[in-house]
């Protein structure tokens, strides 16, 4: 599948894009797993990017995890287009405290990315899969964290972040929480 921008908007001279489209393909520096504390990639997006990566995603894996929820670890990406894989552990939806753990987890991968150098990421819909997290508001929570991120670190290498979804349901929610910091956020993040 050919990624499709959906909606793209500017946040501090940075560009925010919703994207429809296979995370494993995504030509970025780094894209984001949704990952569970183990780091065991065994299912969903996980399961892909070690399919499509290679092994090395799991066995690096296996030497850094565990990792807490709302924190993230950073792996070689194999096979995959990008150079590294950044492994955010969301919460799972009931245990409680489920946003601000989101929002930790946002602000870790993007603190990684930082501390790489990166300039361009790509960011899943972090536990809305079989953590069980709303998609709407989960989808929305993760875009405002990392406006918030963006606006509070001016001198961060990131240039792009890529909200990135492959089914249509997940894309649009992405695409709606973009378009909607147009009119809550001005340009330059005042």
């Amino acid at each position: 599948m050919e990624p499709q921008v959906l909606a793209r908007n500017v946040i501090v001279g940075r560009q925010l894009e919703a994207v429809l489209g296979d995370m494993t393909a995504e030509r970025v520096d780094a894209i984001v797993n949704a990952a569970n504390t183990n780091l065991a990639h065994e299912g969903g997006l996980a399961a892909a990017i070690v399919a499509r990566g290679g092994a090395v995603i799991q066995e690096e894996s296996n030497r850094i995890a565990p990792v807490a929820t709302g924190d993230a670890a950073v792996t070689s990406a194999g096979a995959l287009p990008c150079r590294w894989v950044i492994h955010a552990v969301g919460p799972v939806w009931g245990e409680g405290n489920e946003e601000a753990s989101l929002r930790s987890a946002v602000r870790a991968s993007l603190d990684r990315a930082a501390e790489l150098g990166v300039a361009s990421i790509a960011l899943p819909a972090i536990s809305t899969g079989i953590f069980g997290y709303p998609k709407k508001e989960g989808t929305a929570v993760i875009v405002d964290e990392t406006r918030s991120w963006l606006v509070a670190r001016p001198d961060a290498p990131l240039e792009t972040v890529r909200f990135t979804a492959f089914d249509k349901r997940t894309a649009s929610l992405f695409e709606a929480a973009v378009r909607a910091l147009a009119t809550s956020v001005p340009e330059s993040g005042f």
